[in-house]
């Protein structure tokens, strides 16, 4: 018998950003933003071995599948500079799920526009105890479906 020592609702979090992202065992998943160590244990906890922190995941080189970013304790400013940086990681057919204060309505209108600056179209989204998570994936995936 397996004993989970996350909260449930860091065990929600983690469902609900893993059913967004769609996410197999065998993606490469990067975790940031608040409580991204406990979220990286879970997801290891839950057989997602290739999981890393943005402080463990090395240089960028386009090479992790899936961004599962927590960002609800600071500012959409800081969100966007994290974004920045970060898609450098995702490789081009990757998956970014981020899940935001749903409090923060005036921020979260912000988020389509950020996505689209970084080359990301909306998919999907879902209410979670601690907000919203929204998962976007890159336009250049969805052009190379079509060209497929």
């Amino acid at each position: 018998m397996t004993i989970s020592s996350a909260t449930p609702q860091a065990d929600c979090i983690v469902q609900a950003m893993i059913e967004l992202a769609r996410c197999s065992k065998t993606h490469r998943i990067l975790v940031a933003g608040d409580d991204c160590p406990g979220h990286m244990f879970e997801l290891h906890r839950r057989g997602f071995t290739r999981a890393m922190t943005t402080t463990t995941c090395g240089l960028p080189r386009g090479q992790y599948d899936v961004a599962l970013v927590d960002w609800q304790l600071q500012s959409m400013k800081a969100l966007e500079t994290t974004l920045n940086w970060l898609v450098h990681f995702l490789a081009p057919a990757s998956v970014l799920v981020v899940l935001v204060d749903s409090l923060r309505l005036a921020d979260n209108q912000k988020l389509g526009p950020l996505f689209e600056r970084l080359g990301f179209r909306i998919e999907a989204g879902t209410r979670c105890q601690r907000g919203i998570a929204i998962a976007a994936r890159r336009r250049e995936a969805d052009e190379q479906a079509i060209a497929a």
